[in-house]
């Protein structure tokens, strides 16, 4: 059933996607600590976000596979890059997205830097 509907999530993704994105396989945030150090396309519900103004660079996170702090996954976007995304990274909790991007490891999870609004795409989970 989980592999099912991250089939229909990806065919979703990919047909939104650019082409390079085409040849990447949906990866389930809980599964992305499998694939460190390789470029992938991770998808799932944005759990919860989190926007560190105290912190250098005033990241904002999006925590997803599972709940914060217990959540399997991250995607880190530099406070630079705040002001361009449409919807507000906030909006996209709650929701279904896709992560595009070359996966890290921080700590005991797996995370991707994102570098562009374009890393970030909205899905469909069924």
């Amino acid at each position: 059933m989980q592999r099912a509907r991250i089939l229909i999530l990806a065919a979703a993704v990919l047909a939104a996607a650019p082409v390079a994105a085409m040849a990447q396989e949906a990866i389930p945030a809980e599964q992305a600590v499998r694939h460190v150090g390789k470029e992938g396309m991770v998808c799932g519900r944005v759990e919860k976000t989190r926007y560190a103004q105290n912190t250098e660079g005033e990241p904002t996170f999006l925590y997803m596979g599972g709940m914060f702090p217990r959540h399997t996954f991250s995607a880190r976007i530099p406070g630079d890059q705040r002001g361009k995304f449409k919807p507000t990274p906030e909006e996209l909790e709650g929701r279904d997205v896709c992560v595009i991007g070359t996966i890290l490891r921080d700590a005991s999870r797996a995370e991707i830097a994102v570098t562009s609004p374009s890393n970030i795409k909205l899905a469909t989970i069924k």
